[in-house]
């Protein structure tokens, strides 16, 4: 077992029962920044393009460079701060998002808001990695359970709120504010954790695997390249071979430096439990499948059914809704009913809610999806509490750190392939639909602007660009034309989520955990 050493605490005023709640109080505060802000951000996407005239790659790399930093670095920040100190690495990933967070509300231009997302991402990495990790040190006996469920709890409503709040910060101030508002949550964070939180550090802590990051991070982001990019080029480009072609020898690179090295990044040998190799699938498959089509149901909801933020986020409030009031109750049954069958049903149930979602049209509003998402949120609501345990159970104590990070990793892949995969598949239908609904009238001519103003958010100027009389066909086309996109990423992502289903069933099997120690453990890894 690991030895934890924990610093001195010293300075006047502070007592031996003070800092553990001060620590509590500042992962909170740093958690709740980074989930918040997490969700804000979807609902503020249409703003962000209208402002920055961003293209539509630029609004899928606005969410994928966060999540493919945030996944690159979350196994070797957890491995770093072990070394260095997790108090040091909370308060540097702190400092990062905090600036970051800055920086993103200032930019000016969308690689500018790009480049400064994957700086967040870095800082999230960090404060993922070592969240839980500074409170199992704080925390013994049942008052670890409580800080735990105190944790949990603003998670959650993290989770539950960023749509409304981005939504009312971009509706009553600017877009610009839902990163600003990171910053004074940041700067008492830090504060915090400067002068009330306790050092540690394991004296045992594996080196950090420096090939291992490098090859995975160039690998996810080729991948990620050439998926969007296929989108603008088409997949016959040769950029986009290249980049595929890149992709793979980087990925079987990262595997050969992975079985050979004695502390690797990734422990590929968990992979032969099939418990964990379903647990990881049903992870990449909830975000591949669910969480990346919110991106373009937002923009459904603003660009073409015009409503505001704050209307949008309040319409999210189904999916989310489903999800809380759901995850107490799987939470409950993970201890009676093997996690199996309420991981696979639960996404099983997320691809009927997709399913559901589906058969939008010109004359549909936002209501045709109330069912789709309240069903996927159902869907979701089983998936989390159990799937967090399955991450751990598994394996001993001393790996949980690393399991849960793997899922944790698994779960920022599938969205950035997924959003990459998703924006490219609605790009090239969307081009496709509005070419077939303009043959034969008067916008054929029109009909690469038409598709290009609806990908780039222009809808008001491509009305007020066309004769009165024409107005009526173009909205018409612009409708369907989105609507048959959405129809079409959505019927994908159900079968992403229906065969995660399938395998999760299969893999995830009540004989591969490991007998629960006496004491309580905690993954090093937030989920």
């Amino acid at each position: 077992m690991a030895t934890e050493t924990p610093q001195a605490f010293a300075g006047p005023g502070r007592t031996s029962r003070d800092p553990k709640w001060w620590t509590l109080t500042a992962v909170c505060i740093g958690t709740f920044m980074l989930l918040l802000d997490i969700t804000i951000v979807n609902v503020a996407l249409p703003a962000i393009q209208g402002a920055l005239k961003s293209s539509f790659a630029d609004l899928q790399w606005v969410v994928d460079a966060y999540a493919l930093t945030l996944a690159a670095l979350l196994l070797t920040a957890g491995s770093l701060a072990d070394i260095f100190g997790r108090r040091r690495l909370w308060v540097g990933g702190l400092v990062v998002f905090t600036a970051a967070s800055a920086l993103c509300g200032a930019a000016q231009s969308p690689l500018m808001l790009e480049l400064s997302r994957g700086l967040q991402g870095i800082g999230g990495a960090v404060m993922f990695s070592v969240s839980l990790a500074l409170l199992a040190n704080a925390f013994t006996g049942k008052e670890r359970g409580v800080a735990f469920s105190v944790w949990g709890a603003i998670t959650g409503l993290a989770v539950a709120i960023g749509p409304i709040v981005g939504g009312a910060l971009v509706t009553g101030l600017s877009w610009r504010y839902i990163f600003f508002v990171n910053v004074p949550f940041g700067l008492v964070a830090v504060a915090l954790s400067v002068t009330k939180v306790v050092e540690s550090r394991n004296e045992h802590a594996r080196k950090p695997d420096l090939a291992g990051l490098v090859l995975f991070s160039l690998s996810l982001a080729s991948l990620v390249y050439a998926l969007i990019e296929s989108g603008i080029s088409g997949f016959g480009s040769s950029t986009v071979i290249g980049a595929f072609v890149a992709a793979g020898l980087l990925l079987a690179a990262f595997v050969a430096v992975e079985w050979k090295i004695a502390e690797p990044m990734f422990d590929l040998s968990l992979f032969r439990l099939p418990t964990f190799s379903g647990g990881s699938i049903a992870a990449f498959g909830v975000s591949a499948g669910t969480f990346s089509i919110l991106l373009y149901l937002v923009l459904y909801l603003q660009d073409v059914l015009g409503y505001s933020a704050l209307q949008t986020g309040l319409r999210l409030l189904v999916l989310s809704g489903g999800i809380l009031a759901v995850s107490g109750i799987a939470g409950r049954l993970s201890s009676k009913v093997p996690v199996r069958f309420l991981i696979g049903p639960g996404l099983a149930l997320t691809g009927i809610g997709l399913l559901a979602m589906r058969g939008l049209n010109a004359s549909s509003s936002w209501t045709h999806l109330v069912p789709g998402l309240l069903i996927a949120g159902v869907g979701v609501g089983f998936i989390n509490p159990p799937l967090a345990s399955t991450a751990v159970g598994v394996v001993t104590p001393q790996r949980s750190g690393m399991a849960s990070g793997i899922n944790s990793t698994f779960r920022q892949v599938g969205i950035a392939t997924g959003i990459a995969l998703l924006g490219t598949l609605f790009a090239n239908h969307l081009v496709s639909s509005v070419a077939a609904l303009t043959r034969g009238t008067p916008l054929a001519t029109h009909a690469a602007a038409i598709s290009g103003g609806l990908e780039s958010g222009n809808v008001p100027t491509l009305l007020a660009s066309v004769p009165g009389s024409q107005r009526a066909l173009l909205a018409t086309v612009m409708r369907s034309s989105f609507t048959s996109s959405l129809n079409e990423i959505a019927l994908v992502a159900a079968v992403i989520s229906f065969a995660s289903a399938g395998l999760a069933l299969a893999l995830i099997r009540s004989r591969d955990f490991v007998p629960a120690p006496a004491g309580p453990v905690v993954a090093a890894v937030a989920h």
